[in-house]
């Protein structure tokens, strides 16, 4: 028998033998405990303002719950730029159970993860008979400060979800090397096509099953070996090779469908970038790998978003990765047949990055804490694997062994607790984010959304302020659409300050940028028609709908700017056409309707479908929006019913006071005297 098999198959002998239900169950509990303790103070956290607009509380399909509509939207059209159908499902779900209570989606994200850091260990423990080594992989999988990103971010549904499928495959897989059942093979394919449907990023998935064919399932040897045992011959290897590739070939025509629905949307998503030089690409490239491999010892200084370093690494730091990385590459081929651990780990770690590692660019990071959370499974099998193999010759090391990795794993829960805690909300995310990385103009942009939701313009005009200088830096005709919408932003906070001439030269440098950027001609459009430009007003939106023809918002103000010029029909075209884009849009409902029960043309008024189109209105808002419910009241004036109009006049009225808008509880008094008078409203304009 040859030695090196030998070896590597009494390895594994050693690490077989029998372990009580009782074992397990109490394995499972402190993963389970861990797991809590690390991520079960998401519950009480908010959504962020990064990405969880998108996923969730700004898209009105996804709030809605499950729905027919939901699901088919769902299967056939992206969701926030990527198509993952089961995990935009399960977005709704946590919207359908929990509304927008975040704790609620939060808890979501944890329960996946524990059951993923479940799924890892019993995977592990039915590939290899190691109780011991698979329990603390998946300790370390679990309470890893860099999974924390993927557990307590909302929109990184998609990562825990994506792990529970891949896991729960592997799974089957092995089953299906034991049985060689097509059946077991079928419920590998449909559990793979589920976590491409939660992920794209497991296009990688048919390699990560070569390798566990190689270790620790050993089927290279297995298939090729014959009744007296002999070496593998070079033929029997190549035909062993063959084989195991063309089983996997059902699973390879999936991962290139996924490649190319992702590839196309990504292209085809409004507001697409242009990729980085390719020289930058692989220079971040093979420094990532080192950046991610360092972090796993040392996992500090970790944020959200990390920027591109673009043109900044010299030669010396991607040689020197380049370097490290080959070196590393060759010593796991070498020692494939003693320790093949090594050969499996390594090439996991680095097979699973490959769609994410910045060679395809999308988006501006440099590189991102959730995208280790599979890849770091190769890591810490092979880290795991060699510690037990160097310290199992002396009992002395072992016992060292067994406290390091109690220390270890203390240390890197607690880490993962203080980083977990940044993630409460949006304030605390990106002011830690400023505070451990440099020239990080996202997270000044988004403390700017916050300091806006506040009312602090000043605050929110220097950060945007910050992000602009900071982008003025970055040349490249990558960076000009965030470019554009950083000073898109701070145009807006401007204007809402009341410096419109300033704003107006940030929409300029926005759309020099950008020609072609309609939510910039749209916001400024805002801005000229709150300062009685109404020409310019309609040419930006007009300007918008060339863009974009089926922006609803872009017709209604346009609408009201048209209404406000007197072309009544040309308005009630536009608001007809918002009601049609946007069904759950209250405004246009609301705008036509005043326009049917306070107009001067008699040819134009209509007190019943005024009526119908305020109620909608006010149904739509909860009742709590007073303009609405004055549109309401004048629609039942023209109506006729002026009992019914006093009385929701007096609702209105009360609700402005409430709210602090005097103006429009004044307006509200002298309506109320009119429907006293038994007289409609006519030609006010709306007012709030």
């Amino acid at each position: 028998m040859n030695k090196k098999r030998q070896f590597s198959h009494r390895t594994d002998r050693k690490t077989t033998r029998f372990y009580s239900p009782l074992t397990t169950l109490i394995i499972c509990l402190f993963l389970v405990a861990i797991s809590l303790a690390v991520f079960g103070q998401t519950i009480r956290y908010d959504f962020v303002n990064f990405d969880d607009d998108l996923y969730v509380y700004n898209a009105p399909v996804i709030k809605a719950g499950i729905t027919i509509q939901g699901l088919a939207l769902a299967v056939t059209a992206p969701h926030a730029r990527n198509w993952h159908p089961l995990t935009t499902i399960s977005h709704m779900l946590d919207c359908q159970l929990y509304g927008l209570n975040a704790g609620g989606h939060h808890g979501t994200n944890v329960l996946l993860h524990t059951i993923a850091v479940l799924l890892l260990f019993f995977v592990l423990r039915q590939m290899t008979s190691a109780v011991w080594k698979s329990a603390i992989v998946a300790t370390l999988f679990a309470i890893h400060p860099l999974h924390v990103e993927s557990v307590a971010w909302v929109s990184e549904r998609k990562d825990v979800l994506s792990a529970v499928f891949f896991l729960l495959m592997l799974s089957a897989y092995v089953r299906y090397t034991r049985t060689h059942s097509i059946t077991h093979y079928l419920v590998v394919v449909v559990l793979f096509a589920a976590g491409l449907m939660s992920k794209p990023m497991l296009v990688t998935a048919p390699f990560i099953l070569l390798l566990v064919d190689y270790w620790p399932l050993q089927r290279f040897e297995k298939r090729s070996s014959v009744e007296d045992d002999k070496s593998l011959s070079p033929g029997n290897e190549k035909r062993t090779i063959t084989s195991l590739l063309l089983e996997k070939i059902p699973l390879l025509v999936l991962s290139a469908a996924a490649c190319g629905i992702t590839f196309v949307l990504q292209k085809r998503a409004t507001g697409a970038i242009p990729p980085l030089p390719i020289l930058w690409r692989v220079q971040n490239a093979l420094v990532s790998h080192i950046i991610y491999i360092w972090k796993t010892a040392w996992p500090t200084r970790l944020a959200i978003f990390y920027p591109h370093p673009n043109n900044t690494l010299t030669i010396w730091q991607s040689a020197g990765a380049m370097t490290l990385l080959l070196t590393i590459t060759l010593a796991a081929i070498v020692l494939r047949k003693q320790r093949p651990y090594l050969f499996t780990g390594w090439f996991w770690y680095v097979g699973m990055l490959v769609p994410v590692i910045g060679l395809v660019q999308v988006g501006e990071q440099g590189h991102a804490d959730r995208y280790t959370y599979l890849p770091y499974i190769g890591l810490f099998m092979l880290a795991v694997w060699l510690v037990a193999d160097v310290t199992a010759v002396h009992k002395s090391r072992a016992r060292f062994a067994v406290a390091a990795v109690g220390v270890i794993i203390v240390a890197l829960g607690w880490a993962a607790v203080i980083q977990t805690s940044y993630w409460r909300n949006s304030e605390t995310l990106w002011t830690h984010a400023l505070a451990v990385t440099s020239d990080n103009d996202l997270a000044h942009n988004n403390l700017g959304y916050l300091c806006i939701d506040r009312g602090e313009l000043d605050k929110a005009i220097s950060h945007f302020e910050a992000a602009s200088r900071i982008r003025s830096r970055k040349l490249d005709p990558h960076y000009n659409v965030g470019s554009a919408f950083v000073q898109m932003n701070l145009a807006d906070a401007l204007g809402l300050k009341g410096l419109a001439d300033e704003a107006m030269v940030h929409y300029e440098e926005a759309i020099k940028l950008v020609p072609n950027y309609a939510e910039a001609y749209y916001n400024r459009g805002n801005i000229l028609f709150a300062n009685g430009r109404l020409d310019e007003a309609i040419a930006d939106w007009e300007k918008t709908l060339q863009i974009q023809p089926n922006d609803a918002d872009a017709h209604t103000c346009l609408g009201n700017a048209l209404l406000r010029q007197g072309l009544r029909t040309e308005a009630i075209a536009h608001y007809e056409k918002a009601m049609v884009l946007a069904p759950e849009d209250p405004h246009s409902r609301n705008n036509i309707a005043w326009l049917l029960a306070t107009s001067s043309d008699a040819a134009i008024r209509d007190g019943a479908k005024a009526v119908g189109f305020a109620n909608e209105a006010v149904q739509l808002s909860g009742g709590r929006e007073p303009s609405f419910l004055r549109t309401l009241a004048a629609a039942y004036a023209e109506n006729g019913r002026f009992s019914e109009a006093v009385a929701v006049a007096r609702q209105a009225s009360v609700i402005a006071t409430m709210q602090g808008k005097t103006k429009l509880a004044n307006g509200l008094e002298k309506d109320l005297v009119l429907y006293r008078s038994r007289l409609p409203l006519r030609e006010n304009s709306l007012s709030d």
